[in-house]
């Protein structure tokens, strides 16, 4: 399955009249993989909620593969190989980690192909793999996370959209989070990355975007993105 194209165009988003975002721009090829930075406040959750469609934008377009989905729910985007992995890990704390896995498989897998689908999750974190009959609530912050991503990249989405899958995270666990973003992206996914470390950002992205109070403050090449945040982009 190829990675998923995504094209935003003056896009807006307030919360009970406070702005979010305004007049954001954003394209992301097929297979790519494109870090939003900024500061906290910067807008770069908004984004990703937009994208994924947990968030509907007051103004402009979200269009992936050229069809407009800037009215869906999420549910239908994620018919289209959408998965979101919110800061917050979106696990179901009372299930156990094989029951958190076969959840989400039920939504985006034929049902022939679940079972090799929940073994690939299981191998890409053997330690899921030992806590599987473990409730998820019970699991530590890294393997919460881990479960998170397990659970979209059992099956590999077309596009994934990650927003800040390293917070609060041991240095050990950020590097296991972005070992399985490097495979997703090997296996042709495309990346919206929302990430608080910006050199490991980088590293993984073809592009980046920085926000500042809403708006894009600069977008171009991995290359040169790193030198524009030390320029004081996200201050």
């Amino acid at each position: 399955m190829s990675g998923a194209r995504v094209e935003i165009d003056g896009l807006g988003v307030s919360y009970d009249g406070a702005r979010a975002l305004a007049g954001v721009d954003l394209q992301v090829e097929p297979g790519q993989t494109t870090a939003v930075l900024g500061a906290n406040g910067a807008g770069k959750s908004s984004l990703a909620a937009a994208i994924a469609g947990v968030v509907i934008p007051q103004r402009g377009r979200i269009r992936i593969d050229g069809t407009d989905v800037t009215r869906w729910p999420s549910h239908r985007r994620s018919r289209m190989g959408v998965a979101y992995v919110p800061e917050g890990r979106g696990i179901f704390p009372h299930l156990t980690v094989v029951d958190n896995l076969r959840a989400m498989l039920r939504t985006a897998v034929a049902p022939r192909e679940r079972s090799a689908a929940l073994d690939h999750a299981l191998e890409m974190f053997p330690v899921l793999g030992e806590r599987r009959r473990q409730a998820a609530g019970t699991l530590s912050g890294g393997e919460q996370q881990m479960l998170s991503l397990a659970r979209v990249l059992a099956a590999p989405p077309r596009l994934l959209i990650a927003d800040e899958m390293s917070l609060g995270l041991a240095p050990r666990m950020v590097d296991v989070v972005f070992d399985a973003l490097a495979r997703a992206k090997a296996d042709g996914v495309t990346i919206v990355l929302v990430e608080q470390y910006v050199e490991r950002a980088i590293d993984l992205a073809d592009a980046a975007t920085l926000l500042r109070h809403g708006e894009v403050a600069w977008s171009g090449p991995f290359g040169e993105a790193l030198e524009q945040v030390r320029s004081g982009y996200l201050t």
